[in-house]
């Protein structure tokens, strides 16, 4: 334990050093630099202070319209445009006519200075993709600037950075996470200075402490490379980015391990009377009635029951809060609506898209997920009995936006790739069935103009923060949907490749159980509550599998 550690003071030391020697110098876009660098490697919490420091210091430039345009007259495109995403993406709120001086310039002209400047382009395009609603001179900006790119292709297919550039305009930075994006490009000109590599380095470390599955035993089997609580996992692994969020990660993956599981219920094994119930005992907190159900429901039920109060007594013995009326709101109205779903498939109706979509927001859980991601963030400390009235009665915007992405954005690529099966509907289904004369193209087409205006309504919020939300909570809520396209499996994504080859490594890293913050101890106990459910569920399959050899004795 003590190896990797002391090698990861160290490195950080002479990173933290080569910080400081960047901001002081007078040019301020080399701290920025290597801000983008460190948030492209995911290490930018041990630049926490120093990356907060640097964009104040430019946001007051930025903010005065004399020093803003003396800033834009002297640095290139590539540095306006970094400067302008990173302020942004950092909540700090930048006036889009940054770019004035460039829209003033006919198209010819702007084709004539930057046709040749993909890395300028690049950097123009990706700052575009932080507009909020109302900034159509943004949205002139992507137009722009994917079409200069879009020509710069047609000169340069067999360039170096063709592939980069194709995947850029597809995929852009702030819709994905950087851990799992290609790092190819960036690394190359990384080693150009050697003495900038300390970078790379800690951020290997970063991983290796994060990844704890080997010596829970499953690995010897080769089934479990795709074992759920993988999946179950990558979700607060991607999202508590710092590796000391070992306790939060694991408290969360114990709720999206019932989630997944309850969501195999209610879509499958469980009748509507049953499903009733089960509701229904949850809305009362009680398992008494529940000799009626299936033992994989009441065992379920009271996982539920168990996890949840588990987690408020943890929350109230850390910050003297308890949160379990809340955390009772929120399991009730996730129930309810996958339990309205149910109703719906077993009738065969099919409701109205707004209908389909007000429920559709709730039943895939993320409300669930965030409202107990909100509790382990230390900004509880400074909770008011307001901000709990707001979250147990309302659906505070950053939150409604995250689930409506997820819900339209799998709808959507489930509907590309023919993975509706019909039967349970969908956002395009209702709509198309309410529009009949409208195609399955044009469908897809307004599907994906309301994922688009629903991240500039997210964005608004990052940029223009409700006060009640920590940054650290902010941040998280973004990365859960920067996960969206990654955990839905979404063929074309060159970043999927990058999530298997974790997914891997987490199965077959040859390391010591001891480096990783107990992770995988109590991620085997959420294991545990997934396989005697499963058992439950797939007596049969289980058999087969040989998941009846694992051990089911530890203690939750």
């Amino acid at each position: 334990m003590d190896v990797i550690y002391v090698k990861q003071a160290l490195i950080l030391k002479e990173a933290k050093k080569l910080y400081k020697k960047l901001a002081t110098d007078k040019d301020p876009m080399k701290s920025l630099y290597m801000i983008d660098i460190i948030q492209r490697l995911s290490i930018e919490h041990h630049f926490a202070e120093e990356i907060e420091e640097a964009l104040e210091k430019q946001h007051i430039v930025l903010s005065s319209n004399i020093n803003s345009i003396d800033f834009v007259n002297s640095h290139e495109l590539y540095d306006v445009a970094l400067a302008f995403r990173l302020l942004r993406q950092g909540g700090h709120y930048v006036k889009p006519d940054l770019f004035d001086s460039l829209m003033c310039n006919k198209r010819n002209t702007i084709r004539e200075k930057f046709g040749e400047d993909v890395k300028g382009l690049i950097a123009m395009y990706e700052a575009s993709q932080l507009s909020i609603e109302g900034e159509d001179h943004l949205n002139d900006i992507r137009h722009l600037s994917s079409e200069l790119l879009h020509e710069w292709l047609s000169r340069h297919q067999n360039h170096s950075e063709a592939i980069y550039v194709t995947n850029i305009l597809q995929y852009p930075l702030h819709y994905g996470l950087s851990r799992f994006m290609d790092k190819t490009k960036f690394l190359t000109d990384l080693k150009v200075n050697n003495e900038w590599t300390c970078l790379e380095e800690l951020a290997k470390i970063n991983v290796s402490i994060l990844r704890w599955w080997k010596d829970l035993g499953m690995a010897k089997e080769t089934m479990f490379a795709q074992y759920q609580p993988l999946k179950w996992y990558l979700w607060p692994m991607a999202c508590f980015t710092d590796p000391s969020f070992s306790e939060e990660r694991i408290e969360l993956t114990k709720v999206i391990s019932l989630i997944y599981v309850i969501d195999d219920i209610f879509d499958v094994h469980g009748t509507i009377e049953q499903l009733t119930l089960f509701t229904d005992l949850a809305t009362r907190w009680t398992l008494t009635g529940a000799e009626e159900l299936p033992d994989f429901m009441k065992i379920c039920l009271s996982f539920i029951y168990k996890i949840t109060n588990d987690f408020a007594e943890k929350v109230y013995k850390k910050h003297g809060l308890n949160p379990i009326d809340t955390l009772k709101k929120s399991w009730i109205l996730y129930l309810n609506s996958v339990l309205k779903e149910a109703h719906w498939l077993n009738s065969g109706h099919l409701p109205k898209a707004n209908e389909y979509l007000n429920n559709g927001i709730v039943s895939p859980g993320v409300h669930l997920v965030l409202i107990h991601a909100f509790f382990l963030f230390d900004h509880i400390q400074d909770i008011t009995k307001e901000t709990i009235a707001i979250l147990d009665d309302d659906f505070p915007n950053i939150m409604y936006s995250v689930a409506k992405i997820l819900r339209l954005s799998d709808d959507l690529e489930g509907d590309k790739n023919g993975d509706q099966n019909g039967l349970d509907g969908s956002y395009l289904d209702c709509y198309m069935n309410e529009h009949k004369d409208i195609s399955a193209e044009e469908a897809q087409r307004h599907v994906a103009n309301m994922i688009s205006n629903e991240w500039k309504s997210l964005n608004q919020e990052i940029i223009i923060p409700n006060p009640i939300f920590s940054s650290s909570f902010n941040k998280f809520c973004l990365n859960i949907a920067r996960m969206v396209p990654l955990m839905y499996h979404y063929k074309s994504n060159p970043s999927l490749t990058n999530l298997q080859e974790l997914v891997k490594s987490m199965v077959n890293v040859n390391a010591s159980l001891r480096y990783y913050g107990g992770d995988a101890k109590i991620t085997t106990k959420i294991t545990v509550i997934s396989t005697v459910i499963s058992h439950k569920l797939h007596s049969v399959a289980f058999e087969k599998s040989g998941w009846n050899t694992m051990i089911l004795t530890y203690p939750l």
